[in-house]
């Protein structure tokens, strides 16, 4: 069926320290952006906040950031949380997220189908109902029909994509694997260089296709790292984060002078892991 739209699974990582209504927003520009384009369908989006293990600075508790990442998608009918990646002991690497929800969803599909194809029968007695009651038998022509897996894209802002240029910070292979098997979906301030960035990068270039640039107009520059900064110096917050997230880090105390040093000298978790390992990229190329 050539009207059939490709069905989409947004997930968004990172650290959510806070959440802010920046983070909710490109949920909304990349579902637009697919559905204006008539050939995909959103049926999902996903955040999954970093655990504590990526060591960075001024980082606080998962607990708290999954919280404040479920107040604030509360009342979404298509954004949720999920706090796989959070409780995990160790960092994991995005390729690794990206791949457990692919595989969360494969087995949920394989559930449905199973429930779907066959018929409820009482063991052992052979069905005397009618026996049209049951999906006609397809004709030769017809392939049975196979529900196409959602493709899990990885939502982000430029930064991250242009945080691919950073040394140790990415392994080359991963990157390779999440732009060819997966997709990114990049929120980009209308005239930000994010094009020249894919153009610089022959792994980026080769896998445009599955790269999405959707350009923001109505910017939207409020970051978790200028929300902090204000807490810390005692200045208001409202509507830059949802009201609920903002009573919640009121309630809490959650981010002071002490919380911004948290991990202070400490070697984020993938420079730790891919300084030491030889094979890891610098620059993708």
């Amino acid at each position: 069926d050539p009207d059939r739209k490709t069905e989409v699974v947004l997930l968004a990582c990172g650290s959510f320290n806070p959440i802010t209504n920046m983070h909710l927003r490109l949920f909304e520009l990349a579902k637009d952006y697919f559905h204006e384009t008539g050939k995909y369908k959103v049926i999902k989006g996903i955040i999954s906040p970093v655990g504590d293990a990526y060591k960075k600075k001024g980082l606080i508790s998962a607990n708290h950031r999954v919280t404040m990442a479920k107040l604030a998608t509360k009342n979404s009918d298509w954004v949720e949380v999920d706090d796989w990646e959070s409780c995990q002991s160790e960092w994991l690497e995005t390729l690794k997220v990206l791949r457990y929800h692919h595989q969360k969803l494969l087995s949920a599909d394989v559930t449905n189908s199973l429930q779907d194809a066959v018929p409820i029968t009482k063991l052992g007695r052979k069905r005397k109902q009618e026996p049209n009651r049951h999906e006609p038998i397809k004709k030769k022509n017809q392939s049975p029909v196979v529900k196409s897996i959602p493709q899990v894209k990885l939502l982000c802002g430029s930064d991250m994509l242009e945080s691919f240029g950073i040394p140790n910070l990415w392994k080359l292979e991963d990157i390779t694997e999440i732009v060819e098997n997966h997709g990114l979906v990049c929120i980009s301030r209308a005239g930000n260089n994010v094009q020249k960035f894919i153009y610089e990068s022959d792994i980026l270039w080769r896998h445009k296709n599955n790269i999405h640039l959707v350009e923001e107009w109505i910017t939207n520059d409020i970051s978790s790292t200028k929300i902090r900064r204000a807490l810390r110096r005692g200045q208001s917050i409202r509507y830059l984060v949802p009201d609920v997230v903002r009573a919640y880090i009121e309630k809490n105390r959650l981010y002071s002078p002490e919380s911004e040093d948290r991990n202070a000298g400490v070697l984020l978790a993938p420079l730790q892991k891919h300084a030491s390992d030889p094979r890891s990229s610098q620059a993708p190329s």
